[in-house]
C-alpha cells in the first residue's frame, strides 16, 4: 500500500486532500533545496511534482473555484519553461529505443549522433533552472502552500471526488482513437495529459482497494509509458527534419522510427482497451463500492465485485 497521504478509512473524504497538496508541494520544493541533487534531477523531480500538482487540482477545481485553476494553469505554465531539456533526453530515450531494436548503425555514426543530442541537451539544462527562475519555482510553491491551508475542503464527501475521478475517466475515454495508426502526434500527446491525470487521481483511491487500486495505477503507468515512447519518438523524428541536428540521418533513422512508433501504439492500443474497457458510470459504482467497503486499520477484506 502507498505511504503516501490518500483517501483512506474513516474520516471524511476531502480533508485527505489537504494533505495529499501539502505532501506534493514539499515533495517539489525537496527537489529544488536538496543540495545533492543535480540540476537536472532537480528539474526532472520538480516537473513530475507538478504532474501530481496538476491532477490534484484538476480533480478540485469545481470546489477551488478561479483560484484554483490560475494554480493550475501557472503551474503548467512553469513546467512548459523547463521542458527543453526534457526534448533531448525525449530524443536520447528514442535512440536507444530505436536502436536497441536495430544494430545497423556503425558505434562511430552512433557516438556521433548521442553526442550531438547530448550536448544540445547539456545546454538547454545549462539555461534553464537559472537563480531567478529557482526563485520563481520557490515563490510558487510558497503561494500554492498559503493557498492549500485555505482549501474549503472539510465539506467535500467521497461522491464528489468520485465524479470527479469519472470525469477525468470519461475525458479520456472519450478519445481514445479509432484508428490508431492514422492518429496524429498532437491527439496521442492529449491522451497522454488526460492518462497522466488518471493515473494520479487513481493513486488518490488506491489504498481504498490496495490489491486492484495498484493494479489499476500501474496499468494506466504502463499506457502512459507507451504514449511517452511514441512521443520520444516524434521528438526525435522532429530532430531530423532539414537543417534539424540529426538531418543527414533522416532517411535511415525514419523507416525505424516509424517501425517503433507502431509497435508502442499496438501496445497501447490494448493497454486502453483493459483500462478503460467500463462505461463511466459503471467505473463510478466501482469507486463508490470500494468507498463503502473501503478497509479499516487492520482490515484488507476485499469490496463486493460490482
Amino acid at each position: 500500500m502507498s505511504k503516501k497521504p490518500a483517501m483512506r478509512g474513516g474520516g471524511t473524504a476531502g480533508e485527505p486532500l489537504r494533505a495529499v497538496a501539502r505532501s506534493i508541494l514539499d515533495e517539489a520544493r525537496a527537489a529544488l533545496e536538496d543540495p545533492a541533487r543535480t540540476e537536472a534531477v532537480a528539474v526532472h523531480d520538480f516537473r513530475r511534482a507538478m504532474k501530481r500538482w496538476r491532477a490534484l487540482l484538476r480533480l478540485l477545481e469545481p470546489y477551488l473555484g478561479e483560484g484554483g485553476r490560475n494554480l493550475r494553469l501557472a503551474a503548467r505554465d512553469l513546467a512548459r519553461e523547463l521542458s527543453r531539456p526534457r526534448d533531448a533526453q525525449s530524443a536520447l530515450n528514442a535512440i536507444d529505443d530505436t536502436l536497441k531494436h536495430d544494430k545497423s548503425f556503425p558505434p562511430a555514426t552512433l557516438r556521433t549522433i548521442r553526442t550531438r543530442i547530448d550536448d544540445a541537451r547539456k545546454k538547454a539544462e545549462s539555461a534553464i533552472l537559472t537563480p531567478d527562475m529557482r526563485t520563481r519555482m520557490l515563490a510558487y510553491l510558497r503561494g500554492a502552500s498559503r493557498a492549500v491551508d485555505r482549501w474549503p475542503v472539510a465539506r467535500i464527501g467521497f461522491s464528489d471526488i468520485a465524479e470527479r475521478v469519472t470525469e477525468t475517466y470519461r475525458r479520456a475515454r472519450r478519445i481514445l482513437p479509432d484508428d490508431w495508426p492514422k492518429t496524429g502526434a498532437e491527439e496521442l500527446h492529449e491522451l497522454r495529459r488526460r492518462v497522466i491525470e488518471h493515473r494520479y487521481q487513481m493513486e488518490l483511491v488506491e489504498p481504498l482497494w490496495p490489491r486492484l487500486g495498484k493494479l489499476w495505477v500501474e496499468e494506466a503507468q504502463r499506457l502512459r509509458d507507451r504514449l511517452g515512447r511514441y512521443q520520444d519518438l516524434a521528438v526525435l523524428a522532429g530532430m531530423t527534419a532539414p537543417h534539424q541536428l540529426l538531418a543527414r540521418w533522416r532517411s535511415k533513422l525514419t523507416p525505424l522510427i516509424a517501425e517503433r512508433q507502431s509497435v508502442h501504439l499496438a501496445a497501447a492500443s490494448r493497454l486502453s482497451g483493459r483500462l478503460f474497457a467500463e462505461r463511466p458510470k459503471a467505473f463510478r459504482r466501482r469507486l463508490q463500492a470500494m468507498w463503502k467497503a473501503r478497509p479499516r486499520a487492520g482490515d484488507e477484506r476485499l469490496p463486493p465485485a460490482v
